[in-house]
């Protein structure tokens, strides 16, 4: 039985015949995941950051007298401007400070 266990075991042989893998191997098994990662880049994430960039230029340059729409959904004039802060003029005697990120875009010219 012993001589049996010996007989199916590999020889070092076949075993220095076996292919190797190399370089070239392991980038094609990893395209489709690399492919994926572009595509996630390309469609969904360079996109957001391009929105987030703009939105955070449009609230640096803000001024007095800007109409704009806060992430609440009130419009309002911009009346005062300090470093985080931002006052509104939504009524006629309604003034209301905001953070400036609360600021989500600027009110469209009729």
């Amino acid at each position: 039985m012993y001589n049996l266990v010996w007989a199916m075991a590999p020889s070092t042989q076949q075993q220095a015949g076996a292919p190797k893998a190399d370089a070239m191997t392991y980038l094609v098994q990893f395209a489709p995941l690399i492919l994926i990662f572009i595509v996630f880049y390309l469609l969904l994430i360079r996109p957001q950051q391009k929105k987030q960039r703009a939105t955070q230029d449009m609230i640096d340059n803000l001024k007095k007298g800007n109409k704009v729409i806060t992430s609440g959904g009130m419009y309002g004039t911009v009346v005062d401007l300090k470093e985080k802060t931002v006052t509104l003029k939504i009524g006629d005697n309604v003034k209301v400070e905001l953070l400036r990120s609360a600021i989500s875009g600027m009110q469209k010219p009729k």
